[in-house]
Parts: structure tokens; sequence; C-alpha cells
């Protein structure tokens, strides 16, 4: 399994992480927002799982948005 992984940075206002979050993976603000304050809080968090053509299209998607993301290899 892959993972898209969200890093925290000093350009995107919260408000719109959250707002890219519930447009681009249609997640509900709550969890979005929960999603957004690990960002912010922790410095990171993943945001989608699956297999790895999947999270590279996330991975890119994400990169759209101007947010930056990762793929990494989950393991488990």
């Amino acid at each position: 399994m892959w993972v898209t992984v969200v890093w925290n940075d000093p350009v995107n206002l919260m408000s719109y992480v959250t707002y890219v979050f519930m447009t681009y993976f249609g997640y509900s603000k709550g969890k979005s927002e929960r999603l957004m304050h690990e960002v912010h809080n922790l410095g990171k968090a993943i945001v989608s799982s699956g297999g790895r053509e999947q999270m590279e299209k996330d991975v890119a998607g994400m990169h759209g948005y101007g947010l930056w993301a990762t793929l990494q290899r989950q393991d488990g």
C-alpha cells in the first residue's frame, strides 16, 4: 500500500488547505479540518492511501493546488 503525505509549509493558509481537501478528495469539512490541523500541528498528515498509481495522481493533484506532498510506501 502507498500513501500521500501532505507537509506543512509557510505559504498556504489553513482555510485553503481545508478547501483543497474538501474539493480534491471530497472529504467532509470536519475530516478536512482534522487533516489540516494534523498538517499544521504535526508537520504532516497522510491524506490518502491505496495503490501506487492512484497515490501518484493524488500527489500531482496536491501539487496542482500548490501544496507540498510526497508519495510513501506504507508498511503493514
